[in-house]
């Protein structure tokens, strides 16, 4: 078990911070981010692209998302006494992808070369065990000052369980990240919950060997999508349900969000007892007509939102969950 740090009690501050599902970014997630920025949301994305999920392939150790998120949280953490009177912010005239809010977040540096070292030493059994090979990914992240409210934090897909993870009253890789101490409330969508065989899913096994309950001071929202049946909501559905799913399942009999069937959307509240779970109607996992190359990884998924299907980020679909 690590030890918990004696940090004095915060406040909780009406601000969040968005962890992006495996191999999306922050570029992703910005339209998101500025929905709930218009909803008096004071939001903010992890920094991540492709270049930071490449070392954690194969079932390898997650500190480097986890670094990430630490250094993302503490960042808005630290200025949460300024956010109590938001108001809203404008898009950036420099850049119309972010809001005002993320430019709290400061650059950082990450290197090709820090991801080549990260990708060849980051031990394959980290995730599986916690990352009991003490192991430190490289980068340079300017350190947060004091924090002076807990946020919360909303996990899409891998990012629900790799938060999960940043929460853990245990070390992960040697580190002791002491997450709740910042977070005040976790929403997960559409993210993998359940065991499942596969070198992947060694990380969801691991942070569910934990129960964390109401004593953590950490609200949960589990938050599921429906009507992608995996017998006929083509073949990447039909895989992924099969991937998420016991041994010997073929996808084929369940339904969700088109990746993440419902029973492992929803079974963080096996481990979170008190979490609440949320089911929506017609949702998709993910902007797939939004993204580069989603015709070719999902073309049914993508011609289902092309005509207007909506996901989890949609600003009717965000209001159900946002609010909680």
């Amino acid at each position: 078990m690590g030890t918990s740090w004696n940090l004095p009690s915060l406040p909780n501050i009406r601000a969040a911070v968005i962890v992006p599902g495996f191999l999306t970014g922050k570029d992703d997630f910005s339209s998101l981010a500025n929905s709930l920025n218009n909803q008096g949301i004071p939001t903010v994305v992890v920094p991540i692209t492709l270049q930071n999920w490449l070392p954690c392939l194969g079932g390898r150790s997650m500190r480097p998302i986890l670094d990430m998120i630490d250094f993302t949280v503490r960042h808005l953490a630290a200025a949460a006494g300024d956010l109590e009177d938001f108001d809203g912010f404008s898009v950036s005239p420099t850049d119309s992808n972010d809001n005002e809010i993320q430019h709290l977040i400061p650059n950082f540096s990450y290197s090709q070369m820090d991801c080549y070292h990260d990708f060849c030493n980051n031990p394959r059994e980290g995730s599986s065990e916690g990352g009991k090979s003490v192991w430190k990914p490289k980068g340079s992240f300017p350190v947060a000052p004091e924090a002076s409210g807990k946020v919360a934090l909303i996990g899409h897909s891998a990012g629900g369980w790799i938060s999960r993870a940043y929460l853990s009253e245990r070390k992960y890789g040697g580190k002791y990240y002491g997450g709740k101490n910042f977070v005040h409330s976790l929403v997960t969508l559409g993210s993998p919950h359940g065991n499942a065989p596969g070198p992947a899913f060694k990380g969801v096994e691991w942070v569910n060997s934990e129960v964390m309950d109401a004593s953590s001071g950490v609200r949960a929202l589990a938050v599921s999508g429906r009507g992608y049946r995996g017998d006929s909501s083509g073949m990447l559905t039909k895989s992924s349900y099969a991937f998420c799913c016991p041994k010997g399942s073929d996808g084929s009999q369940y339904d969700g969000d088109g990746v993440t069937p419902i029973a492992s959307a929803l079974a963080m509240k096996e481990y979170v007892p008190h979490a609440d779970t949320l089911v929506l109607d017609d949702v998709g996992h993910y902007p797939w007509s939004d993204s580069f190359g989603g015709n070719i990884v999902a073309p049914d998924l993508t011609k289902y939102h092309r005509e207007g299907r909506p996901w989890y980020g949609d600003e009717a679909v965000m209001e159900k969950w946002a609010e909680w």
